[in-house]
C-alpha cells in the first residue's frame, strides 16, 4: 500500500504524519486490495476563521476511487471524522464481498451438491405451478380428476391459494 500524505498552505509536522498514517493502518483491517491512500490536508482561512480540510482518497483495486473530504477548526478531529468515514465506506465494500459472493459461483456449487443427492435418493422433479389464473373450485376439481396427480393447488376467484386433494376414501377435499 502506498501512502501519501500532503500539506497545502500547511506545513506537516511528525506527529501529524503519524497520527495520518495510524488512523491509515486501521484501514488495513478490512482485508480489501488497497492500493494506494492520498492525504491531502489544507489550511483553510476565511472571515478571519481558521479550519482545515482533509481529503482522502483511497485506490482499491477492481473498485473506484473512495473520496472523502471533511472539514473541521481542529486538525485532528478533521482526520478522526475522516477515518470514521473511510472505516464505514470500507466495512461497507467489505461486508459486500462477503455476503454477497458471485452468485454464479453458488449457483453452480449448489447444483453439483443437489445433482450428488438425487443420485443417492428418491427422484424429485420440480414442476411449474399456473397459479396465476383464478379458476372456480368446480374447474379445479374437474383437473385433479382428469388428471393421475393426488392434489392440485391453485387461486380461487377471491384470489386465496387453494389446494384440492383426493381422499384414500374417494372423496375430495380441499384446503
Amino acid at each position: 500500500m502506498n501512502i501519501s500524505i500532503v500539506g497545502r498552505q500547511f506545513e506537516l509536522t511528525k506527529p501529524i504524519k503519524d497520527y495520518i498514517e495510524n488512523a491509515f493502518e486501521s484501514l488495513e483491517k478490512y482485508n480489501l486490495d488497497i492500493i494506494a491512500i492520498r492525504c491531502v490536508i489544507s489550511a483553510d482561512e476565511k472571515k478571519n476563521k481558521r479550519g482545515f480540510n482533509v481529503d482522502f482518497a483511497i485506490n482499491l483495486a477492481r473498485k473506484d476511487t473512495i473520496v472523502i473530504s471533511q472539514k473541521d477548526k481542529d486538525l485532528y478531529a478533521a482526520i478522526d471524522l475522516a477515518s470514521e468515514r473511510a472505516s464505514k465506506v470500507l466495512r461497507r465494500e467489505h461486508d459486500k464481498i462477503t455476503t454477497h459472493k458471485n452468485k454464479d459461483d453458488q449457483k453452480a456449487s449448489v447444483a453439483q451438491v443437489s445433482e450428488e443427492k438425487i443420485e443417492d435418493t428418491d427422484e424429485i422433479v420440480p414442476i411449474d405451478l399456473e397459479l396465476y389464473k383464478p379458476l372456480e373450485i368446480e374447474e379445479a376439481l374437474e383437473k385433479l380428476k382428469n388428471s393421475t396427480d393426488q392434489f392440485f393447488v391453485f387461486n380461487d376467484m377471491d384470489a386465496k391459494l387453494r389446494v384440492i386433494y383426493k381422499r384414500k376414501d374417494g372423496k375430495f377435499g380441499l384446503y
